[in-house]
């Protein structure tokens, strides 16, 4: 049975990583996505007087294990890693802003280095810049910064939350303002994706806190049904469709191409040589997974300039994918049309031999995203319908919810999220208590 390819992807999914191969490894519910070790392409400030010239500067911050609870153990501490930028700041005396980062499921010196808008803007506000990194991840590690402690069971795991981690903003931001004597200074809080919902939520939660929230691509209605879920592959289908109707009809219809190749005799050989594939490991499952987070982080970073955030790629990724997909020279020969577009976003630099689908390093330290997907991130995003793209294919809440089982031991609890910070009709909501 095909492997639900989707199961975490929604939130660029960051969750894998690989260098010159790429790779893709199983978890019990589910297989982890496809991208590279990144090499940020830093954002470059003004020599200071000092003729420093670096991004930000690192501090720790004594953190608590649960805000919510007063029982011993949780008043354990841990080390919370957060970075700052103090080049455009006003100062104390003017009030003038600060801008805090909600980090997302990763090292945060990996999203300051990939979040100029910030940096743009900051001379114009006079702004500081704070990123914080969210617990469980990068260098904020509770029990003693001992991952193998922290990630060893459910009982460790329970408190990587998302109210938790609001709660570390909220007691940071106000701990720092008070170290700067910057108690007036009004806070606005940014982030992208899971850290742009994490905005929104911290400005509907801490009002009190942060005047105001930007938050991009933050799929805050992704829950319950009350979008789609068909939404997020319906918006992929339509950017490849969008650039050429052939470019789709093409990856629409090699995956059962890919299938049918995969059961011949000498099948999985041709599709390693189509693809260059490494000689250690080739399986229809993987590969089929391999191809589709291509052209869905392709979709999702389809940016007008060149980047290098997931991978190395150039401006308007999704339309040199379907220029190699629509390229003459290739003439009927479907995996290699497929093959020039994966190698826009696995080898734009042109460096890769070849892409090993059996290693899958996490070098940004992602991987605690699949606990909170099987928590209270239960995002319906994974259904294809007839006119996508990709495989037709219902979203199973089923096979999420007992794979989660089996792996951590945990049932999910989908309906968490809009109890906790609302859903349906929270527009309306929010315009009422002047959060929008």
């Amino acid at each position: 049975m095909r492997i639900e390819a989707n199961l975490i992807l929604f939130f660029w999914a960051f969750s894998i990583f690989s260098c010159l191969c790429f790779s893709v490894s199983s978890v019990n519910f589910g297989y982890r996505f496809h991208s590279s070790a990144i090499k940020a392409e830093q954002v470059k400030l003004p020599r200071k007087s000092s003729g420093t010239n670096k991004l930000y500067k690192t501090k720790y911050f004594t953190q608590i294990l649960d805000h919510f609870n007063f029982n011993p153990k949780s008043y354990q501490k841990f080390q919370h890693r957060y970075l700052i930028n103090d080049t455009y700041w006003g100062g104390p005396k003017k009030n003038s802003p600060i801008f805090v980062y909600t980090g997302n499921e990763g090292d945060i010196e990996w999203f300051a280095q990939n979040t100029g808008f910030m940096f743009d803007i900051a001379p114009h506000f006079q702004a500081l810049l704070v990123f914080i990194e969210h617990r469980f991840y990068g260098k904020s590690i509770p029990f003693g910064g001992d991952k193998d402690v922290a990630y060893s069971n459910a009982s460790t795991l329970g408190y990587l939350t998302s109210t938790q981690a609001l709660a570390d903003y909220a007691t940071l931001i106000i701990d720092l303002k008070k170290n700067l004597t910057a108690v007036d200074a009004p806070v606005v809080v940014v982030g992208g994706s899971y850290g742009g919902m994490l905005a929104s939520w911290f400005r509907l939660k801490y009002p009190h806190v942060a005047i105001g929230a930007l938050a991009s691509s933050a799929p805050i209605l992704n829950f319950e049904n009350i979008t789609s879920p068909y939404s997020f592959n319906n918006i992929i289908t339509q950017d490849f469709r969008s650039e050429s109707e052939n470019c789709y009809k093409v990856i629409k219809g090699s995956w059962k191409k890919i299938e049918d190749t995969g059961k011949q005799s000498g099948g999985l050989e041709l599709l390693r040589k189509s693809f260059r594939i490494c000689k250690n490991f080739i399986d229809v499952d993987v590969l089929e997974s391999w191809l589709e987070t291509a052209f869905a982080y392709t979709a999702m970073t389809d940016y007008p300039t060149p980047s290098n955030f997931l991978n190395p790629m150039p401006a308007y990724p999704v339309k040199q994918m379907c220029k190699a997909i629509d390229d003459p020279k290739s003439g009927n020969d479907t995996f290699a049309k497929l093959y020039g577009a994966a190698s826009v976003y696995y080898n734009y630099s042109g460096t890769a031999t070849c892409f090993n689908l059996a290693y899958s390093p996490d070098p940004h330290g992602l991987d605690m995203w699949s606990w909170q997907a099987c928590t209270e991130m239960i995002m319906p995003t994974s259904g294809s319908n007839k006119e996508s793209i990709f495989p037709e294919n219902q979203w199973n809440y089923s096979r999420r919810a007992a794979g989660c089982k089996a792996f951590y031991g945990v049932h999910p609890r989908p309906n968490w999220i809009t109890t906790e910070f609302g859903g349906h009709g929270v527009e309306e909501v929010w315009k009422q208590y002047d959060l929008l």
